[in-house]
């Protein structure tokens, strides 16, 4: 054994190369669910993905799930209920963040159709102010994340 390499070093280099391989397995097990997730979404088109997302509620309990008609919706795609809750949820099928005017039409939906609970649901992601003002206006934001995770449930 080479005198100038302590048995600490040692036990610290292998602890530092299995760290390393831990995490590179992390991030590659994400890497892999998340464009699994992308590759669902990729050639959907803007109604498959609202009655997908129906599926998926239906799937996680919500009843009296109705896919709205389309135009004259005011912004709502999907109108559902759980556990005595009422929700007004818009879908959003993006290959960019969410923006601010998806919160806008969830807000004025959920009173439209007088629901409890106005929701915006994505396979993406949502842009600073459009989470600044799901806040203010008190909407749900469900990104791309939530959806896996509720995908993921019935795995």
């Amino acid at each position: 054994m080479n005198p100038g390499i302590s048995d600490e070093k040692i036990l610290i280099t292998i602890v530092i190369i299995v760290v390393v391989i831990l995490l590179s397995g992390i991030f590659w097990q994400l890497f892999v669910r998340r464009r699994r997730a992308t590759d669902l979404f990729a050639d959907m088109e803007g109604h498959e993905f609202e009655y997908f997302c129906a599926d998926l509620l239906r799937q996680r309990g919500f009843v009296e799930v109705e896919v709205t008609k389309g135009s004259g919706d005011y912004g709502i795609d999907i109108l559902a209920e759980k556990e005595g809750v009422t929700y007004a949820i818009q879908c959003k099928c993006y290959t960019t963040p969410v923006g601010v005017k998806a919160v806008q039409e969830a807000y004025a939906g959920r009173d439209y159709y007088d629901r409890m609970v106005g929701v915006v649901m994505t396979n993406q992601y949502f842009t600073a102010p459009a989470v600044d003002a799901a806040k203010k206006l008190k909407i749900l934001l469900w990104d791309g994340g939530y959806m896996e995770g509720m995908m993921e449930e019935d795995r």
